[in-house]
């Protein structure tokens, strides 16, 4: 790349800016935009989002390191997202380096450079970002003249397949984390030692995962014969836990983006972690125990953010809001001093087992819109089976009583290629949709809609089902194609994710450290933007794979025994391996684990583990 400056940078896009799409994208000037005098700052860190913009900046974690980091005075915090296809032609064009959004300063002048990795699909949007900013792909290849490339999110559970392109992990939550390795980056700066010394201080951190420290041997079948660690770092590399959310960082003055963005909304985490227990989810694993934000810090973070953004809804995030001990009280306090200013609160997908019409009217009497519910499988054995503990009853209940408070429209999340799945889990599918619609219309409902959407699963590290294989992808699309025709009612919308996608995607999520030269080999010849259809290059990732020796069904397909070494065995997410099998047991069993807050203790390990309690407010 040339060596543009960031006065260099900004001419030059502004000369094609307006040749793009959506080009509020890359101007970096929202309103609560921080821009830190880049001479007065001991740390400069780029905070970079492998997908678009809009994607991006609907992401809490985003919002809460961003402005976490520039709240300290030594440090500064700007923002990079991945270019639409469009800008990034442009850009390579004219060999512009990528730049952060604030400041416009190439990636290359940053001390850090600190990725999210939310989705298996982005990794390929993370090289692409490095070689467009002229920074090369691998560590090894590195020297002292480039920002240290970082990463976390719920990928880094098992980042083996990227890395040798990351020079060291955050695993677990990092409000608390990261400034510790950013203090640990300024003392290099002002007293530099070598990589390796440098590397063995961060791996003393919680949660800091060094890859190099760690040699992967292989069995000649391909399996993994061990994972060998330096005996100067953590064997077993525990997951960094925030312990009490009433006294974490939390931003009340987020950027507001001139264009519309995925969640374009105000968003107020009311509580970390589920313990719901359902086995194909990672998030409910990995978050362990619940912690609860109280009330009057949730009040007081609402009214702080509805003067500092303008926004009219704010929206009750978590993996499970409805599950929250206070939520009547907190959305009434919303309700009741903000109503009249049209702010409404929203919430994600409601549970079956626990909706009160009451509460759901609550949440949309400013605003009426559909419904989201999850049932996840088509009977009540396959239910059994993941541990989700809702009911067909629960769910006819919870549809009849939003029909008859006025609701005409409702969605049904579903998975398919679930462990143990049969022909009569796909017919409940089907028996369920029909039956939720009859109801609606003989209520006397008018313009009844009923969206059913399946994904495919695929099987994650650290979930009971870590050892199982994946469907293969011609009989997951044979289950779509009948799902299709027996769904066919205009009442009735069938939308379904593409079972390539999902079938690469399991690939990585139970992949190894080998994957990396298929993904750079897949980025070379122009794989990027995989999570979206029209830029999915399917065959390609196959020749790569292909090409390399390495077979995908090995990763995707195979069922992993108790006793194999798995590619992610060296991270620590908290909850042990024992209760993982007990819990893969008890599934091929139809055997439920119920929940440890209304419980005694299941035994998953992370309390008494790690000195932890599950912490609720109601």
């Amino acid at each position: 790349m040339t060596d543009y400056n960031a006065a260099d940078i900004r001419k030059q896009v502004e000369r094609f800016l307006t040749k793009v799409l959506k080009p509020s994208r890359y101007l970096g000037t929202e309103w609560n935009a921080i821009h830190k005098d880049w001479d007065q700052a001991k740390v400069r860190m780029a905070f970079a989002f492998p997908d678009v913009y809009e994607v991006g900046m609907s992401h809490l974690g985003l919002r809460i390191l961003y402005h976490l980091v520039n709240s300290d005075e030594d440090f500064l915090c700007e923002r990079v997202f991945a270019p639409w296809v469009d800008m990034e032609e442009k850009m390579r064009e004219g060999n512009i380096p990528l730049y952060a959004l604030e400041s416009y300063r190439p990636l290359q002048e940053f001390d850090v450079v600190g990725f999210t990795l939310q989705y298996e699909m982005s990794f390929s949007n993370i090289l692409n970002m490095l070689d467009l900013a002229g920074i090369p792909m691998r560590a090894k290849d590195r020297g002292p003249e480039h920002p240290w490339i970082i990463a976390g999110g719920p990928c880094a559970y098992n980042p083996e397949p990227i890395a040798p392109f990351i020079d060291f992990f955050m695993i677990g939550e990092a409000e608390e984390t990261l400034p510790q390795l950013l203090h640990l980056i300024q003392k290099q700066k002002e007293n530099p030692v070598s990589r390796e010394e440098f590397l063995l201080k961060v791996a003393q951190v919680e949660g800091a995962y060094v890859p190099e420290f760690y040699e992967i041997h292989y069995k000649e079948d391909g399996r993994i014969r061990s994972i060998e660690a330096d005996i100067r770092v953590p064997k077993i590399v525990q997951k960094a836990i925030v312990r009490d959310l009433d006294q974490s960082y939390f931003p009340t003055s987020p950027i507001v983006p001139y264009m519309e963005i995925v969640h374009d909304r105000m968003m107020l985490e009311v509580m970390r972690g589920c313990s719901r227990g359902c086995r194909f989810c990672q998030a409910g694993m990995l978050y362990r125990p619940v912690r609860e934000r109280s009330p009057e810090t949730l009040l007081r973070h609402a009214e702080e953010l509805v003067k500092s953004t303008g926004y009219e809804e704010i929206s009750l995030t978590s993996l499970s809001t409805g599950d929250y001990s206070c939520i009547q009280p907190v959305i009434r306090g919303i309700l009741d001093k903000y109503s009249e200013d049209k702010v409404s609160v929203s919430l994600p997908s409601l549970r079956l087992d626990s909706f009160d019409v009451k509460l759901a009217e609550e949440v949309q009497k400013v605003r009426k819109s559909g419904l989201t519910f999850a049932p996840e499988a088509g009977t009540q054995r396959l239910r059994d089976v993941i541990n989700k503990g809702v009911t067909e009853e629960n769910l006819f209940d919870a549809a009849e009583s939003a029909f008859k408070a006025g609701w005409s429209s409702i969605k049904l999340y579903f998975m398919i290629g679930l462990p143990s799945e049969t022909q009569e889990d796909l017919d409940g599918i089907v028996a369920m949709a029909k039956k939720v619609v009859e109801l609606g219309t003989r209520l006397g409902r008018r313009n009844v809609n009923v969206t059913v959407s399946t994904s495919s699963f695929v099987p994650k590290s650290h979930t009971p089902f870590q050892w199982e294989p994946q469907e293969g992808t011609a009989s997951l699309e044979q289950k779509q194609k009948y799902l299709r025709q027996k769904l066919r009612d205009h009442r009735i919308k069938y939308n379904y994710h593409d079972v390539e996608t999902s079938y690469l995607e399991a690939v990585f999520a139970k992949g190894d450290r080998r994957l990396a030269d298929v993904l750079e080999l897949a980025v070379r010849k122009g794989c990027k933007f995989d999570g979206w259809n029209e830029h999915f290059k399917y065959e390609t990732w196959l020749e790569c794979i292909e090409d390399l020796g390495l077979n995908p069904h090995f990763y995707a397909h195979r069922a992993m025994d108790y006793d194999d070494v798995l590619p992610w065995d060296h991270i620590e997410s908290g909850v042990n391996k024992r209760f993982l099998m007990n819990e893969h047991h008890k599934a091929l069993k139809e055997s439920r684990t119920l929940d440890c807050r209304y419980v005694d203790c299941t035994g998953c390990g992370i309390c008494p583990e790690r000195g932890l309690q599950i912490d609720l407010k109601g």
